[in-house]
């Protein structure tokens, strides 16, 4: 039977396309909140980080009630690094309210959520959003969504979607793309018509999927899901069935349902809600919650495999300790392990060398938000440069490609084109538009996409919009231009010297500022040529009581580089690491002394 009193939506688009605005919308006019509940603006986009970058990284659960129907509704991430919670949370939904730039169109993240939608067989919605725009398409737009679908093989039911034009931040919806005024009811009509409510079994005996995984001081870990078959009651006694197979015993100290931008304790649940289990023994994300008496497995959440690994290791530097609380190897495992039970597209792995061990994911942000979050909890850790993910097929080496888009002025066309093509990136669509901006699609190795995005912006003054996704494995292409030049490497422990940077700033530009510790085999700045160069960053100048008129030159500094976690991880070699503590990101050389790397080098070559 289906259920008629509740929905089950997610909304899914590409990064930037108004997703979080849209449920603003949603929570302002729903009349079930005080104005002081709806301060600002991404209310959902709730942690720090999320609210600093802009974008939306972990997955939220809300639930609204219109016309007498709950809609529960999940805002997913959209960011090509975080398909995995995108991924693991369709299971949860009937329907899915895909989103699309009135402006940009599809994008590839937008393929890559139409295709998991109709993969998992979710009902769509297409919103044409952002149609207050003055450079709006939509019609246009509304065409390249019907071609995309068709490409993605989608059925005759899944073609004839419906479709309706928004402005999340104006908070209106119409079926008319030239009204620029109203409400979101128009939507949410759309929403009760067109998406069912959720097939089940009330009868049956219990399941549920474990697609979220939440920890709480007080109770521990909190189990999300939504209910396949059955009723659960509070203080039931239930068997989570493993990846494993092992039925392990447990009970369900407290059921709870979402309300609102929160949850409320229920006594009991049906099935086709969305609910968070209290008391359960370590649940993990892909195990089901069964009943007792007849225990049956749902087929495990399966996501795309990480294309991208880097190195995390303790931190023995010099100045190891000083600012973080967690500076152990046991402290690192033990933090990466928690990471697993809720990062479905993570993956740890122990290297053969001690206190270090190999993490895996989806690109260099879904990496670096994971070690911004460790260093704000006062971890410190070194990071290796970041590797793409070999797979031997067939006998021969493969590695992942990528669809890079790039939009450009028509000007810049040649400069993208140079600098994607010895990355090894081949052409496979370009167009101009009428606006003077040439659309640019490129298939590329995986590894030659480390450090593109700030060449790219570089060569075309910042105006270069950058998106990329995966696409499959291929053969392994040849060498990879590595960074042109070499660095300054510290080869004296203590504080930066004005004087010593005046003279080494007329070959190099630094990283480092006077004041600031150092410590041998720091790297401290870029050399002006190849290779690199050990410097004295730290030499005073040698005072006697004896002066000369005009020999006391004034010495003026040029601001030092800033780097941001992304762009040294992007700029770091093979034999680098960057130092992450809590207050700062140093560039550091794996050898800390000249003999260790020369010792190193020699064994390299033999």
């Amino acid at each position: 039977m289906r259920r008629t009193d509740i929905r089950n939506i997610a909304i899914i688009a590409h990064v930037d396309h108004g997703k979080t605005t849209l449920v603003d919308a949603l929570l302002r006019q729903s009349g079930q909140f005080r104005d002081s509940q709806l301060s600002g603006d991404c209310i959902l986009d709730s942690n720090d980080l999320e609210r600093e970058r802009g974008i939306t990284i972990l997955a939220k659960n809300i639930a609204l009630v219109y016309k007498g129907v709950k809609v529960n509704i999940i805002d997913t991430p959209g960011h090509a690094d975080f398909g995995g919670e995108v991924e693991r949370v369709l299971s949860m939904a009937d329907g899915a309210l895909i989103l699309v730039d009135a402006f940009e169109g599809p994008r590839p993240q937008t393929r890559y959520v139409v295709k998991k939608a109709l993969e998992v067989g979710l009902q769509p919605i297409v919103v044409i959003n952002k149609v207050d725009r003055p450079d709006a398409r939509p019609g246009e737009v509304l065409s390249e969504m019907f071609d995309l679908f068709v490409e993605l093989g989608a059925d005759e039911l899944a073609l004839d979607f419906p479709y309706v034009y928004a402005s999340g931040r104006e908070g209106y919806a119409s079926h008319d793309p030239a009204l620029r005024s109203g409400l979101m009811a128009p939507l949410l009509d759309l929403v009760l018509q067109k998406i069912p409510g959720p097939d089940v079994e009330p009868n049956a005996p219990l399941q549920m999927m474990v697609t979220s995984v939440e920890w709480s001081e007080y109770v521990g870990r909190v189990a999300i899901g939504r209910i396949q078959s059955g009723t659960i009651h509070r203080n039931e006694k239930v068997v989570l069935i493993r990846h494993d197979g092992k039925h392990e015993p447990g009970e369900v100290t407290a059921v709870e349902l979402f309300d609102k931008l929160g949850r409320n304790e229920v006594p009991e649940a049906d099935a086709g809600d969305i609910v968070a289990l209290v008391g359960l023994p370590d649940p993990e994300i892909g195990d089901t919650v069964a009943c007792r008496e007849r225990p049956s497995a749902l087929k495990r959440i399966s996501v795309d495999e990480p294309t991208l690994s880097m190195v995390f290791t303790i931190n023995n530097s010099p100045l190891a300790g000083r600012d973080g609380k967690y500076v152990t190897s046991r402290h690192l495992r033990t933090r990466l392990l928690r990471e697993l039970e809720s990062n479905v597209a993570l993956q740890v792995d122990l290297t053969g060398e001690k206190d270090s061990f190999t993490v895996s994911g989806r690109g260099i942000l879904h990496l670096s938000i994971l070690i911004e979050t460790m260093r704000r909890e006062g971890y410190e850790l070194s990071v290796g440069k970041p590797q793409v993910i070999r797979k031997r097929i067939d006998g021969h080496w493969h590695e992942p490609f990528e669809i890079l888009v790039v939009d450009v002025p028509a000007a810049d066309m040649g400069k993208v084109m140079e600098q994607v093509g010895v990355r090894r990136g081949q052409i496979l669509e370009m167009v101009t538009g009428e606006t003077g901006q040439t659309h640019l699609e490129f298939s590329i190795p995986a590894r030659g996409l480390i450090g593109l995005r700030t060449k790219l912006l570089n060569a075309t003054r910042g105006e270069a919009i950058i998106h990329h996704r995966y696409e499959s494995y291929k053969p392994m292409q040849g060498e990879i231009p590595k960074r042109p030049n070499g660095v300054l490497v510290s080869q004296e422990t203590g504080k930066i010297v004005a004087f010593a940077l005046g003279k080494l700033q007329e070959r190099a530009e630094m990283f480092v500022a006077p004041g600031d510790d150092v410590y041998q085999g720091m790297i401290v700045g870029e050399n002006s040529r190849e290779g690199d160069m050990v410097v004295n960053p730290v030499r005073e100048k040698k005072l006697t009581n004896m002066r000369a008129s005009g020999s006391d030159e004034n010495i003026l500094l040029k601001p030092p580089r800033e780097m941001t976690l992304e762009a040294a991880l992007e700029y770091i070699e093979e034999d680098e690491y960057v130092e992450v503590t809590p207050k700062v990101i140093r560039l550091r050389k794996i050898g800390l002394t000249e003999a260790d790397r020369k010792r190193k080098n020699r064994s390299q070559r033999s």
